[in-house]
């Protein structure tokens, strides 16, 4: 079978490397001149005139993300030298939060877990057995609640200590969505895989390396090896049924997965629509319909660098509220950068670059103590991710008889993670 993968992000990478597995001779369409779509990397300089790779934006892998972990095996991109593995801590550079104590670390879920809760710095016992009871509430309710509730609703009886320093961050991080808007059953689907999964499945693995280097240049080796065809810089400008299968330029495909953004891949389907015979018409438009109806939130990270600046730990949480809008801090100069460069993660920012930098800029001196850090870059992903908000309806994977659309936006149990783009891939060329 012939298949078409448009799109080069995580999603369509995934998606490749599974209908290749499978056998089907594989071409993948880029319009960028680069692969990864958002966790790419970019080039950047550092104020003493150092050259430094950044990413399109700063992110986190647990080890909950199996689908994610398995195909990073599969193409030789999972690796000590690649992910710092690290059981679950998110501390505080006041050294409050969670910790998972040493003896622990290999110890099988949720046991890992429950220990970091039962050692969190900083809690009194009333907070952590609050959350252990209402953790073992959502397991015996099989992780399951009313689909209209919101996180801030599912969570409202915890102690507020519980809610500031680990209900908050890990909402706005895994659903980049704010707590009083976000679904709490997708975000209960979550913890149960992160602290009720695999073993290790609450651990934070910290990429060591960009993220063009951490998983879409291993793919597209293993792609080109395995005999799939990948074109950079070639954008799908029309996209028509020619019953049976689908037309890209001159070449005529069984099958295509559509894996860009949800934005792009509403626009082309609705352009496809108009010359399409009325039934295959009328399933384009409402597929195109869902996907033009989703609500986007932004991340930003603001990349800032201080002569010889070291953090306690390779990534801290950080106290985030309106005025000091950053969830966490990564040392990148720990993580296989230079020393010095620190990464700042604004997950669900509602302000220009140029307000988030200046917040930042005084959050890392109010809460870190680190006074004269020089701005790098700073990086807005407008649209980042979906509004992962109670009820919301995704649109489907498959759109059309051999078209398929992959991407973390796509109908599924995950919010826009990379596990989510990497499973709607997976699935759609397998």
């Amino acid at each position: 079978m012939k298949v078409a993968v448009v799109g080069a992000g995580w999603a369509g990478l995934a998606a490749a490397v599974a209908a290749t597995q499978a056998g089907h001779q594989v071409s993948v369409f880029e319009a960028a001149p680069t692969l990864g779509g958002r966790a790419r990397a970019l080039h950047a300089t550092l104020p003493d005139g150092t050259s430094v790779v950044l990413d399109n934006g700063q992110h986190l892998l647990i080890g909950a993300y199996t689908q994610t972990l398995d195909i990073m095996q599969r193409v030789g991109a999972l690796s000590t030298e690649l992910l710092l593995r690290r059981a679950l801590s998110l501390p505080f550079a006041d050294g409050s939060g969670l910790h998972t104590p040493d003896w622990a670390t290999q110890w099988i879920a949720p046991l890992d877990a429950l220990a970091a809760i039962a050692r969190a710095r900083g809690w009194r016992w009333s907070d952590r057995l609050a959350l252990l009871r209402a953790a073992l509430a959502w397991r015996a309710a099989g992780f399951r609640c009313a689909s209209d509730l919101t996180v801030a609703q599912l969570c409202h009886a915890l102690p507020a200590r519980v809610l500031q320093q680990l209900i908050e961050p890990l909402c706005v991080s895994a659903l980049n969505t704010a707590s009083e808007q976000a679904s709490a059953q997708v975000f209960l689907r979550v913890l149960q895989d992160a602290l009720f999964g695999v073993r290790g499945g609450s651990h934070l693995l910290l990429p060591r390396v960009d993220l063009g280097s951490l998983f879409p240049q291993c793919a597209v080796q293993w792609l080109q090896t395995h005999g799939a065809h990948v074109a950079t810089g070639k954008r799908v400008r029309q996209l028509h049924w020619c019953n049976p299968g689908w037309r890209i330029g001159e070449q005529t495909f069984e099958r295509v997965v559509w894996a860009s953004d949800a934005s792009n891949a509403a626009r082309a389907m609705s352009e496809c629509a108009l010359n399409a015979p009325p039934a295959l018409a009328g399933a384009l438009r409402e597929w195109a319909a869902l996907a033009a109806d989703l609500r986007f939130e932004a991340i930003a990270t603001v990349y800032l660098w201080g002569e010889g600046v070291r953090l306690d730990q390779p990534m801290l949480a950080l106290y985030s509220t309106a005025q000091a809008p950053s969830q966490f801090v990564f040392d990148r100069g720990q993580l296989g950068g230079p020393t010095g460069l620190l990464a700042f993660v604004v997950s669900a920012s509602a302000h220009d670059a140029a307000a988030v930098q200046a917040a930042v800029l005084q959050q890392a001196q109010d809460q870190l103590g680190l006074r004269n850090l020089q701005v790098v870059q700073t990086v807005v992903e407008k649209r980042a991710t979906f509004a992962c908000t109670p009820g919301l309806r995704r649109p489907a994977q498959t759109i059309a008889p051999g078209l398929l659309a992959a991407g973390d936006y796509v109908a599924g149990p995950y919010p826009a993670t990379l596990e989510g783009a990497v499973r709607s891939g997976w699935s759609a060329g397998s």
